[in-house]
């Protein structure tokens, strides 16, 4: 192909400088109705784009120096919905045609480095290959999770049928960007037992709570406590990345909080909840009061019972000093994961070139059978025995057996006993929510704080979010549910931010999850509990294939392994609120199509969805959107 993708020739760079259009005033209140810090920005501080009219415009302080123009093909060598990675010589840049306007922005998700030129272009935002995020294409603002930070976006215009991009060196180079936040502008001294906003928690719930708070111009105090020793972390890479440290896995810093006034208490356990004085206590006496309260305290470790608790070397993951103890304790000896949880079989696969020998204990016959099903479980068990892991399935712990404190065994309930150095339990986890039995905080019969759709609890000024609630989930007709995922809890925390400033808002996404192991990776989009069949296309011997799973006639969730970025693509048009039939999917299979949704275009089907594909000019067995529209 010509184009992009032909070799590139030498172009002459030029920059061009003038004077930027006023922009536009706007009316910004903070809760306390204080003119908005930002009333007078652009929400990222980027150019717009150019048409051959407009020759983009730069602030006068800027120095030409730091930009970089090019010519990145020609104006026919993209077709409406494509996307194309293009090299402007100091870095790389997506470009994309949508509705016949050009658009440039950064071309690696901030989350963890997917190309986004892979993913899934849709109504003005491009999905992410890996794990779903959503960037909106004129403003490069994250718009659905996982992840905190949004994409630069650079200037294109069209000239002499050429399309130009301008960018910001170091913007290229960074590939993401934090939107602008508010500052605290209450004086209230940090000792001071008050805050107009007490998060409980972390995580990315109670993270992305707060930033959203700042981002939308609240100007008042913000407080997040946790039991963690560490500033916010990547929690999910604690099970695949065994030996890395607090500061790697590090989502925030410590200095970033305090920039953006966000204060940060660490080690601090909740005892209690007064929701008539609204008052938190904490396990060390302090009192805390606030006039709202977000809680996202997660999970905890489901309760076991077996001989031997007192044994060392036995754990669950929770930190990531727990992590680096596994691995070192692991190191040639021998491990034992009780459970089969994706974190429990993460582990397993993690330690596989470090342990002597690893066996996994779990209750069912399969692992990720409830989950994901018999014929999936089948080969993913497969995949991990070709790795030297044994399993002892139906079966459950008698007892921990140590030597001087040390574990050394560990026995079955089958009378089984397995030499073990080190154990980790991944065997369930229960709502973190015991402090809150005397609150008045409606809990279900299962510890889950109930919640409606904009995160508000039965009490006035009380909100939750993530692992710790259930919540109205429309695809089920609105039935309560809990959806311990990730990327869940970031959608949780902004809803939460914007019901407490007001803002109609609530929880509409695609649940997205995925599980790394042996350099493969599962994704998985939907709410599949519940289904009753699952069609499989693909081969899952070679462990490339995609899993529809389906309740009644309707697909409710799709899986794959080596099949990027189909599952992007599902959770896209699940996203738009369509319906995916089981008889077209069955129909889909039979064709042997695998990966191939262009079957969702077929007019006897109610959907207005239209999707053409092209083969990848790179991997011939990859597929890249060029239109999809709804």
């Amino acid at each position: 192909m010509g184009g992009c993708f032909s070799k590139p020739k030498a172009v002459e760079v030029k920059v061009e400088l003038s004077l930027l259009e006023k922009e536009k005033e706007v009316d910004g209140l903070s809760p306390n109705g204080k003119a908005s810090p930002f009333a007078d920005c652009r929400p990222n501080g980027a150019l717009g784009h150019g048409s051959e009219d407009d020759s983009g415009l730069l602030p006068l302080n800027l120095k030409t120096r730091d930009y970089v123009e090019a010519s990145v093909c020609h104006v026919k060598d993209l077709e409406n919905g494509q996307m194309r990675e293009v090299d402007l010589g100091s870095g790389r840049a997506l470009l994309i045609k949508e509705h016949g306007e050009f658009f440039a922005m950064g071309h690696k998700c901030p989350h963890y480095g997917a190309p986004l030129v892979k993913g899934v272009l849709s109504k003005g935002h491009v999905r992410c290959p890996w794990h779903g995020a959503c960037f909106n294409v004129t403003t490069g603002d994250i718009e659905d999770f996982p992840g905190l930070d949004s994409l630069p976006v650079f200037q294109v215009r069209v000239e002499k049928e050429k399309v130009i991009i301008r960018a910001n060196k170091q913007a290229l180079q960074s590939q993401k960007r934090s939107k602008p936040m508010a500052r605290c502008s209450s004086v209230i001294h940090s000792s001071a037992g008050f805050s107009h906003v007490l998060i409980i928690g972390s995580g990315p719930a109670a993270l992305v709570c707060a930033e959203t708070l700042r981002q939308e111009g609240f100007t008042d105090r913000i407080v997040m406590c946790t039991m963690d020793r560490h500033p916010p972390y990547d929690r999910p890479k604690l099970s695949k990345s065994l030996e890395s440290t607090a500061e790697q896995l590090r989502l925030r810093s410590v200095d970033f909080l305090q920039d953006h006034d966000i204060e940060l208490l660490t080690e601090k356990e909740v005892a209690a909840v007064d929701v008539k004085t609204r008052t938190v206590t904490f396990e060390d006496g302090l009192k805390m009061e606030y006039r709202k309260l977000f809680i996202a305290t997660g999970s905890k470790p489901k309760p076991m019972n077996y001989k031997g608790k007192e044994v060392k070397n036995v754990f669950h993951l929770q930190t990531p000093e727990d992590a680096n103890s596994i691995a070192r304790l692991a190191n040639n000896k021998n491990a034992v994961i009780v459970g089969t949880s994706f974190v429990g079989m993460e582990v397993a696969a993690a330690l596989t070139d470090k342990a002597h020998s690893v066996s996994v204990i779990g209750i069912e016959s399969l692992p990720f059978k409830k989950a994901l099903g018999e014929k999936v479980g089948k080969v993913i068990m497969k995949l991990f025995e070709a790795n030297r892991v044994k399993f002892y399935m139906l079966n459950e712990v008698s007892e921990m057996i140590g030597h001087h404190g040390q574990l050394k065994e560990v026995v079955l309930k089958s009378g089984k006993v397995l030499r073990a150095d080190v154990c980790v339990i991944g065997a369930g986890s229960v709502p973190a929510s015991g402090f809150l039995k005397q609150s008045g905080i409606h809990l279900d019969s299962k510890g889950f704080i109930t919640v409606n759709k904009m995160m508000q609890t039965n009490v006035e000024g009380v909100f939750a979010g993530g692992d710790v609630v259930t919540f109205p989930f429309p695809p089920r007709n609105n039935k309560k549910v809990n959806i311990p995922h990730w990327q869940m809890a970031h959608v949780h925390g902004r809803v939460a931010a914007l019901s407490m400033m007001g803002r109609a808002a609530e929880a509409k996404t695609v649940p997205y999850f995925w599980s790394a192991m042996f350099g493969k990776t599962i994704r998985y989009a939907g709410y599949g509990d519940g289904f009753d069949d699952v069609i499989i296309q693909g081969d899952l011997d070679e462990l490339r294939f995609v899993a529809f799973y389906t309740r009644s006639e309707e697909v409710v969730a799709v899986a794959s392994m080596n099949y990027d970025p189909i599952v992007s693509r599902v959770a896209e048009v699940l996203g738009s609120g369509k319906t995916i039939k089981k008889r077209d999917v069955e129909m889909l299979a039979r064709l042997g199509k695998t990966g191939d949704i262009s079957w969702l275009i077929r007019q006897r089907l109610p959907l207005t969805s239209h999707l053409q594909l092209q083969k990848d000019p790179v991997d011939n067995t990859t597929w890249t959107p060029m239109v999809l529209r709804f």
